[in-house]
């Protein structure tokens, strides 16, 4: 049977390389158009909680694997040698930056690897992960057609950036359209038709660097207008104007204008990460992309412009940032997701025990955390004790189920970074 005729039949077998925050919620949206899924990772504990029909990410509820599960259509594995078995491979692994801010492909070129060795005519290979343009075909095709295979011809290789949102209650996979490009013609009918199985709009490109660039486009549009706000916040806080109102009154035109708000420092997986990305790529070219590099280094600068509030805010109590308790009340890198990536939060909480404060955290999401020095946390539970005998809180993941005026009404000083106490008037809560 040939691989179009599998797909259409729901005979085609899908293995998952990496079953975390994106490829789980695509493993359980492909099982639940028919398709038999075989997640592959490396972690134990995932493995054995998918088998059970358990989750551990919090936008799949247990309730949408155990069926999946119990009727065959999903599954698990550490063993790579499985995907041998797979008509379709989609490599849904992270793709980090490492301390110097350049590309960390080792996870891309390991799956690669493990594919390369149980590869097998007719298969479709895809990338998820967001990279730089180029490594479809720089990093991924010459390791696939070492052994003689070419791509279009004998296997179909393609990229297809995953756009899933941690947290967004709107947006399902399914959804969400799907840009693809191919190597070749055939790679992107290949990866078009599959696709369109489970997905409501696939938009095709004319490769895979063209989508790479799309997924790295998205994400630095928002990573510039993020950088300006962050900016006019500093501005604003110079000239003794409310960037909140600023924002707001703008919002108000209804066209030409997108709200963006500024906040402690960017985290996540793609949008703090992908800058030094395409920076890093554009060195290549002898190119150097000095708008987006601007902008990056704004935003890597807000955990200080925020240590800096902090610290003035002491001062007007006649205390100083060292000797200080300050309460961090929200560490993962956005609001009601339990998701630590790239927090800025971690920063934050290095540079105020840096400065000799007395630092501890709340996080109903988090309850503990290791820091880069190899300090362990833990999430301390908030009562009207603990927020009296704090100097300052710090709000910097504003979620939904905090109190916001009783720890206000309980503390000494607010500094808060997400206008989360926009509807509450208290004389010492400091916005950004």
């Amino acid at each position: 049977m040939q691989l179009n005729e599998k797909i259409m039949t729901r005979e085609a077998l899908v293995g998952i390389i990496g079953m975390g925050y994106v490829g789980l919620p695509m493993a359980v949206e492909i099982a639940r158009a028919g398709f038999r899924v075989l997640g592959v990772d490396v972690d134990e504990e995932r493995v054995d909680s998918i088998n059970r029909g358990s989750s551990y990410i919090d936008d799949i509820a247990s309730e949408d694997i155990e069926p999946l599960v119990a009727q065959g259509l999903l599954g698990a594995t550490r063993d790579f040698g499985e995907l041998g078995q797979a008509d379709i491979v989609l490599i849904c692994v992270p793709t980090p930056i490492n301390r110097a801010k350049d590309p960390d492909m080792s996870f891309v070129a390991s799956a690669t690897e493990q594919v390369a060795r149980c590869q097998r005519a007719q298969q479709l290979i895809v990338l998820e992960s967001t990279t730089y343009p180029g490594t479809t075909t720089e990093l991924l095709q010459p390791r696939l057609e070492k052994e003689g295979m070419k791509a279009g011809t004998d296997f179909y290789l393609a990229f297809s950036p995953e756009r899933i949102d941690p947290g967004n209650k709107r947006y399902k996979p399914g959804d969400i359209p799907k840009v693809v490009g191919g190597v070749t013609e055939k790679c992107t009918e290949r990866a078009v038709l599959f696709y369109s199985q489970f997905i409501r709009k696939v938009v095709p490109v004319s490769s895979p660097t063209a989508a790479e660039m799309v997924k790295i486009y998205e994400n630095i549009f928002r990573n510039i207008n993020i950088a300006f706000v962050n900016e006019l916040a500093m501005l604003c806080d110079r000239m003794g104007l409310d960037v909140w109102e600023i924002i707001d009154a703008a919002s108000t035109k209804p066209y030409g204008f997108m709200a963006f708000y500024p906040g402690p420092g960017l985290g996540g997986h793609c949008i703090p990460v992908d800058p030094h990305y395409l920076a890093w790529k554009a060195k290549h070219y002898d190119f150097h992309v000095k708008f987006i590099e601007l902008a990056a280094s704004i935003n890597d600068n807000m955990p200080y412009h925020v240590c800096r509030k902090v610290a003035s805010v002491l001062n007007g109590m006649r205390k100083s940032v060292n000797g200080s308790r300050i309460l961090v009340l929200g560490v993962t890198y956005k609001k009601d997701v339990a998701d630590l990536r790239e927090s800025p939060a971690l920063r934050l909480l290095e540079l105020l025990r840096q400065q000799g404060a007395d630092v501890f955290y709340n996080d109903p999401y988090i309850p503990e955390l290791i820091l880069e020095d190899g300090a362990l946390m833990e999430s301390v539970p908030l009562s009207d004790r603990l927020l009296e005998d704090t100097d300052c809180v710090l709000i910097v993941s504003d979620h939904s189920g905090y109190p916001y005026e009783w720890i206000a009404s309980q503390s000494k000083a607010v500094v808060d970074t997400r206008n989360a106490m926009k509807h509450h008037t208290f004389d010492h809560v400091v916005r950004l």
